[in-house]
């Protein structure tokens, strides 16, 4: 699978998204991409000037999943996307602000999402993709073919067959907080999931809300890290 592909994209996205407010306005980006979804049809992949969703993967797709036009707050809100392009980073000083300035140990710890390679980066792609597809469908609000517009625009990035798959059984899989931890594969990781899953829900709602409690307390975070990795998805 390609997911490290995939997120690096979401991350370059996020990071260039909403000037000093460290998001992006939402609204904007899923009516660019319903625009163009609803015409060029004529044109081919990746032509330029035409839809190309190599482009629009970390703004379209994300947008697709977490702006949904039933009845979510969009209003131009900027979504706290700084966090999911800093995610190693910010998780990491969350956890340190948390000890009280500890240095920390990787070893123990685990690394960044930064320093990672080889399947090991890849399989973190994957834990921090899943926990942000869980958070976006919290509130219940994606249908079928928001679904199938998400997963042709990862064929179109040249997805295999086993990560079209793989998002497709993530978009279909029950709601599970527990199943989603057990992913972590370190102490560091379950931080990334939970600091991703912040960017994503919309602090108004009760639904969102919940899960994510429901996932810190899976994950076994404290009460004092959860509140500096949340702080930490503001600041970023």
């Amino acid at each position: 699978m390609n997911a490290k592909r995939i997120l690096d994209q979401l991350m370059k996205q996020a990071g260039s998204g909403g000037s000093g407010s460290g998001g992006t306005d939402l609204k904007g980006m899923v009516d660019s991409l319903s625009s163009q979804l609803g015409g060029g049809s004529g044109q081919s992949r990746g032509q330029k000037g035409g839809f190309d969703p190599k482009q629009l993967l970390g703004g379209g797709a994300l947008g697709m999943l977490i702006g949904s036009k039933r009845g979510r707050k969009m209003g131009g809100k900027a979504l706290k996307y700084g966090a999911i392009a800093g995610v190693g980073m910010l998780a990491w000083k969350a956890w340190q602000n948390s000890r009280g300035g500890d240095a920390g140990d990787e070893a123990r710890e685990g690394k960044p999402m930064d320093r990672l390679e080889g399947n090991q980066q890849e399989q973190r792609s994957l834990e921090l993709l899943q926990a942000m597809i869980m958070a976006a469908r919290a509130d219940g609000h994606i249908d079928e073919r928001e679904r199938a517009m998400l997963t042709e625009q990862i064929d179109e990035m040249g997805a295999d067959d086993e990560l079209h798959d793989w998002v497709e059984r993530q978009l279909a899989a029950p709601l599970d907080a527990l199943a989603l931890a057990r992913q972590a594969d370190s102490p560091q990781a379950a931080r990334e999931m939970y600091l991703v899953s912040v960017a994503v829900i919309d602090d108004d709602n009760p639904m969102e809300r919940a899960w994510l409690d429901q996932l810190a307390s899976a994950l076994g975070l404290d009460d004092s890290l959860k509140r500096e990795l949340e702080q930490q998805a503001v600041a970023s």
